[in-house]
């Protein structure tokens, strides 16, 4: 072995440990050549298990629900120039949705770059401030005092990975060549220094601060709101909250609470009426995890905002667009809770069944969605997943159907979505890297998202994964039906309803999927029930003006008979 590639095979075998023995147990690697060093190290170490997707777009997303479901930083590995550049949707869906990732991009040495050498772009801070952190790598050599710097790097990049609020970190590779290590058995005859070890700790609450937060907090009417919530433990600490105050939890689907039947779960129907949001006027709001779904929750707020409004968040982020809040609690949510439990007593009881009352009416109304409609299928598709299963929503229409038709207590599964920057790219390949962490997934999104990202697919044949996706194939862009476009007959069609006529069943040949046409909700519960291997691609055709007129009339519904309760 020359000293280059014993530098080569030191510098990168060094890094990777360090990264596994901080906690990285999966690495998503999209073939390339500038990347070999790094990528035939990460297929050789028996801890790391690897996935292969080529398509770097797809591959960031994938990484992005594994690391998601896994609670772990995932290592994301491509080749220089245009490959990494493709990284930054994913990148940027992992910042804002706190979502730790370690993108590592090789690259050419310094000399080649630009000066025109093929594959070559500018890669230092190439996702600027959408990483938490970067770091420039040095060029590879196996000194005593390098190798001790890569494994400080390694262990480096997962802790800012994984530091308060969690996020996505850059680390650039600059390689020569001759580019191949002398990977064989490598982690069998290297001994590797373990790297420096990761210690933190919650942020406790102080008893004076939580004193002066239970005065603002002692009054009547008190309501709390939760919106996406990851880490475990904090649903249950919000219950008990719940349960000593009396205060009813509006619950976002993806805050996994409404597996309690007494959350809140058809408030966006019914909070669109001023006479409603009126009489279910809070006097203090306390609000976890990330931005509610509904547009119509968020407004409500936002009219009452005369009124303490506290989020507590222990990871420190700013999540009020609507600059309502009145105090901004960086602490630990559980401790938080368990605090106000000692401090909050048990308030009227009309309040919190008049809130009861109203939620049964409206959802009384909202399960009355039948047919073909986008609604009814919602329904089917929740009562048909089995026990135990997650459930992805795309975004744009699922995500807001899955808020509308998940009733609180009705189905035990655990909820998933892309609500960071809320796009509709690579949700495909979010579900595939969540099933990849070993739930059994059913994704359902629309036909454009379904477009947008269905070349995910290939993750699958390719790593052995199984997964079953519901396409509503509405034909375009079913939200903006939603929205005052709609009203500009002129050009919505060309330039927000997109119709495409594209149907999916060659697409599920292509990439060796079973397909179904759906015509029937009994067809949609028999497929939802078969055990397959593989991918499973369900496709019911709707009508986008029909799914708008149908939802309406539920919501219209739904605030009437509320009205009935509230008068």
């Amino acid at each position: 072995m020359n000293n280059h590639q014993d530098n080569m095979t030191q510098y990168n075998a060094h890094f990777i440990d360090s990264l596994v023995r901080s906690g990285v147990k999966h690495a998503v690697i999209s073939p390339g050549s500038r990347s070999t060093p790094m990528a035939l190290l990460m297929e050789e170490h028996p801890r790391l298990r690897t996935f292969i997707q080529v398509d770097e777009r797809s591959a960031g997303f994938f990484a992005l629900g594994l690391a998601k479901a896994s609670q772990h930083p995932v290592a994301l590995l491509c080749t220089s120039g245009t490959a990494a550049a493709n990284y930054m949707p994913a990148v940027a869906e992992a910042k804002i949705s706190r979502v730790p990732l370690i993108v590592l991009t090789a690259d050419r040495p310094p000399e080649l770059r630009d000066v025109g050498a093929p594959q070559t772009i500018d890669q230092l801070h190439l996702y600027g401030h959408t990483a938490k952190w970067f770091a420039e790598m040095a060029l590879p050599e196996a000194a005593e005092t390098t190798l001790q710097y890569v494994r400080t790097q390694g262990a480096r990049a997962v802790f800012e990975s994984l530091t308060a609020p969690a996020g996505p970190v850059h680390l650039n590779f600059p390689y020569r060549e001759p580019l191949l290590p002398d990977y064989d058995g490598v982690y069998e005859r290297m001994l590797i220094p373990a790297p420096v070890r990761l210690i933190s700790g919650k942020k406790v609450p102080d008893s004076i601060m939580m004193d002066d937060i239970a005065k603002a907090l002692q009054v009547e009417k008190g309501l709390i709101v939760a919106g996406e919530i990851i880490k475990p433990g904090i649903a249950d600490a919000i219950v008990s909250l719940s349960e000593k105050t009396g205060w009813p939890i509006v619950a976002d689907p993806l805050s996994q609470l409404r597996a309690n039947h007494k959350a809140i779960d058809s408030y966006d129907a019914f909070l669109r009426d001023d006479e409603v949001k009126e009489a279910l006027k809070p006097e203090a709001i306390i609000r976890f995890g990330a931005l509610p779904v509904s547009k119509a929750l968020m407004l409500f707020m936002k009219r009452h905002h005369k009124i303490p409004h506290m989020i507590v968040d222990a990871d420190g982020g700013w999540r009020d667009p609507s600059h309502i809040a009145t105090h901004m609690i960086n602490v630990d949510e559980v401790a938080f809770c368990s605090e106000m439990v000692k401090r909050l007593d048990q308030k009227r009881a009309d309040w919190p069944k008049m809130w009861q009352d109203v939620n049964a009416a409206a959802r009384s109304e909202m399960k009355k969605a039948e047919g073909m409609d986008e609604g009814a299928l919602f329904q089917r598709f929740l009562q048909a997943v089995p026990d135990g299963a997650s459930v992805f929503a795309g975004n744009s229409m699922p995500i807001r159907d899955l808020d509308s038709f998940l009733f609180a207590g009705e189905q035990n599964v655990r909820l998933h979505g892309n609500r960071g920057a809320n796009g509709i790219d690579g949700l495909v390949s979010t579900a595939l890297g969540i099933a990849a962490s070993g739930e059994n997934v059913f994704a359902v999104m629309g036909d454009l998202s379904f477009f947008h990202d269905v070349n995910g697919l290939l993750a699958a044949k390719m790593n052995g994964l199984s997964m079953t996706v519901l396409v509503m194939n509405n034909d375009g862009g079913g939200i903006f039906s939603y929205l005052p476009q709609a009203g500009e007959q002129k050009h919505f069609e060309r330039l927000f309803g997109t119709p495409s006529g594209l149907k999916f069943d060659h697409a599920a040949a292509l990439y060796g999927c079973h397909y179904a046409r759906i015509t029937s909700a009994a067809q949609l519960e028999k497929e939802l029930t078969e055990k397959r291997e593989g991918i499973t691609i369900l496709e019911a055709f709707t009508n986008r003006a029909e799914n708008t007129a149908i939802h309406r009339k539920l919501w219209q519904n739904a605030i009437e008979a509320v009205k009935k309760v509230i008068r």
